[in-house]
Protein backbone atom coordinates (compact mmCIF):
# COMPACT_ATOMS: atom_id res chain seq x y z
CA UNK A 1 0.00 0.00 0.00
CA UNK A 2 1.42 3.49 -0.65
CA UNK A 3 1.61 5.49 1.99
CA UNK A 4 2.46 8.31 0.41
CA UNK A 5 -0.56 8.94 -1.41
CA UNK A 6 -1.77 12.54 -0.60
CA UNK A 7 -4.76 13.06 1.31
CA UNK A 8 -7.32 15.83 1.45
CA UNK A 9 -8.59 15.86 5.08
CA UNK A 10 -10.28 19.68 4.06
CA UNK A 11 -14.18 19.40 3.73
CA UNK A 12 -14.64 22.76 2.00
CA UNK A 13 -12.29 21.99 -0.85
CA UNK A 14 -13.75 18.82 -2.21
CA UNK A 15 -16.59 20.51 -5.03
CA UNK A 16 -19.50 17.43 -5.84
CA UNK A 17 -20.41 16.88 -8.89
CA UNK A 18 -24.34 17.70 -9.10
CA UNK A 19 -25.56 14.09 -8.92
CA UNK A 20 -23.88 13.34 -5.52
CA UNK A 21 -25.61 16.97 -4.16
CA UNK A 22 -28.99 15.58 -5.67
CA UNK A 23 -28.22 12.20 -4.22
CA UNK A 24 -27.35 13.39 -0.66
CA UNK A 25 -30.11 15.95 -0.79
CA UNK A 26 -32.58 13.55 -1.08
CA UNK A 27 -31.30 11.18 1.47
CA UNK A 28 -31.29 14.60 3.73
CA UNK A 29 -34.92 15.44 2.74
CA UNK A 30 -35.92 11.89 3.31
CA UNK A 31 -34.61 12.08 7.11
CA UNK A 32 -36.26 15.66 7.59
CA UNK A 33 -39.56 14.22 6.23
CA UNK A 34 -39.06 11.39 8.61
CA UNK A 35 -38.59 13.33 11.70
CA UNK A 36 -42.02 16.14 10.68
CA UNK A 37 -44.66 13.34 9.89
CA UNK A 38 -44.14 12.93 13.54
CA UNK A 39 -44.81 16.78 14.81
CA UNK A 40 -47.22 16.92 11.89
CA UNK A 41 -49.21 13.69 13.01
CA UNK A 42 -49.37 14.95 16.89
CA UNK A 43 -50.44 18.56 15.82
CA UNK A 44 -53.31 16.67 13.90
CA UNK A 45 -54.41 14.87 17.03
CA UNK A 46 -54.04 17.90 19.57
CA UNK A 47 -56.11 19.68 16.68
CA UNK A 48 -59.11 16.97 16.74
CA UNK A 49 -59.75 16.30 20.22
CA UNK A 50 -61.18 19.96 20.63
CA UNK A 51 -61.82 23.11 19.72
CA UNK A 52 -59.80 24.67 22.07
CA UNK A 53 -56.82 22.01 20.84
CA UNK A 54 -57.98 23.18 17.35
CA UNK A 55 -57.52 27.24 18.33
CA UNK A 56 -53.82 26.10 19.89
CA UNK A 57 -52.91 24.78 17.20
CA UNK A 58 -54.32 27.39 14.74
CA UNK A 59 -51.95 29.92 17.09
CA UNK A 60 -49.00 27.96 16.73
CA UNK A 61 -48.98 27.92 13.11
CA UNK A 62 -49.27 31.93 13.18
CA UNK A 63 -46.08 32.08 14.94
CA UNK A 64 -42.72 32.52 12.98
CA UNK A 65 -40.72 29.67 14.20
CA UNK A 66 -43.99 27.44 13.55
CA UNK A 67 -43.93 28.91 9.55
CA UNK A 68 -40.48 28.33 9.56
CA UNK A 69 -40.86 24.53 10.18
CA UNK A 70 -43.81 24.36 7.68
CA UNK A 71 -41.93 25.73 5.19
CA UNK A 72 -38.56 23.38 5.73
CA UNK A 73 -40.83 20.57 5.57
CA UNK A 74 -42.66 22.14 2.47
CA UNK A 75 -39.07 22.43 1.58
CA UNK A 76 -38.20 18.93 2.43
CA UNK A 77 -41.69 17.58 0.39
CA UNK A 78 -40.78 19.72 -2.57
CA UNK A 79 -37.29 18.69 -3.12
CA UNK A 80 -37.79 14.54 -2.00
CA UNK A 81 -40.64 14.55 -4.60
CA UNK A 82 -39.16 16.16 -7.48
CA UNK A 83 -35.59 14.04 -6.90
CA UNK A 84 -37.86 10.96 -6.06
CA UNK A 85 -39.32 11.67 -10.02
CA UNK A 86 -35.83 12.09 -11.08
CA UNK A 87 -35.35 8.63 -9.76
CA UNK A 88 -38.43 6.58 -10.85
CA UNK A 89 -37.54 8.10 -14.63
CA UNK A 90 -33.78 6.65 -14.40
CA UNK A 91 -35.03 3.29 -13.34
CA UNK A 92 -37.52 3.77 -17.21
CA UNK A 93 -33.77 4.61 -18.59
CA UNK A 94 -34.34 8.19 -18.95
CA UNK A 95 -31.13 9.92 -18.44
CA UNK A 96 -29.24 6.91 -17.14
CA UNK A 97 -25.86 8.40 -18.95
CA UNK A 98 -23.70 10.53 -17.26
CA UNK A 99 -24.40 13.94 -19.05
CA UNK A 100 -28.05 12.92 -18.60
CA UNK A 101 -28.01 12.35 -14.91
CA UNK A 102 -25.83 15.91 -14.65
CA UNK A 103 -28.82 17.40 -16.27
CA UNK A 104 -31.30 15.85 -14.53
CA UNK A 105 -29.80 16.59 -11.42
CA UNK A 106 -29.44 20.33 -12.08
CA UNK A 107 -32.95 20.39 -13.13
CA UNK A 108 -34.14 18.70 -9.89
CA UNK A 109 -32.04 21.44 -8.01
CA UNK A 110 -32.94 24.23 -9.97
CA UNK A 111 -36.83 23.37 -10.20
CA UNK A 112 -36.81 22.86 -6.53
CA UNK A 113 -35.01 26.24 -5.59
CA UNK A 114 -38.02 28.08 -7.43
CA UNK A 115 -40.83 25.88 -5.65
CA UNK A 116 -39.49 26.08 -2.47
CA UNK A 117 -39.21 29.89 -2.85
CA UNK A 118 -43.04 29.89 -4.34
CA UNK A 119 -44.22 27.91 -1.25
CA UNK A 120 -42.29 30.59 1.18
CA UNK A 121 -44.17 33.25 -0.92
CA UNK A 122 -47.89 31.46 -0.36
CA UNK A 123 -46.55 30.69 3.10
CA UNK A 124 -46.56 33.94 3.99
Amino acid sequence: MNKNRPVNLDLSTIQLPAAALASFLHRVSGVVLFAVVALLLYMLDVSLKSEQGFADVAAVFNSLPAKLVLWASLAALIYHLLAGVRHLLMDMGIGESLEGGRRSAVTVLVLSVILILLAGVWLW
